[in-house]
């Protein structure tokens, strides 16, 4: 009957896929290709962080070994004596 007339409204059915100018529009379109970008970009920014977190630790650089490194150097350009280096050294490690 209400299809016979032409309306059918009555059965909470407007014109086009968003209610007609009831509904947010092609504004909730944007809001949404905006919020499935963000969630990519802040997949992509988490995974790039882990592999960046794997690598140094993966590389076996750990602060000891870098002051252990520093250590040598000092060593090398004669900035400490050997007796001075040998008990850094065990201070490190310990």
């Amino acid at each position: 009957m209400f299809l016979a007339q032409g309306r059918c409204y009555d059965w909470g059915v407007g014109p086009g896929m968003m209610g007609g100018g009831y509904g947010i529009g092609w504004f909730g379109g944007i809001i949404m290709i905006a919020f499935w970008v963000a969630v990519i970009v802040g997949i992509i920014l988490l995974i790039r962080w882990l592999i960046i977190a794997t690598r140094n630790t993966s590389n076996g650089t750990s602060s000891s070994d870098s002051s252990l490194e520093i250590l040598k150097k000092r060593y090398a350009r004669g900035e400490i004596n050997k007796a001075e280096f040998e008990e850094k050294k065990r201070d490190l490690i310990l």
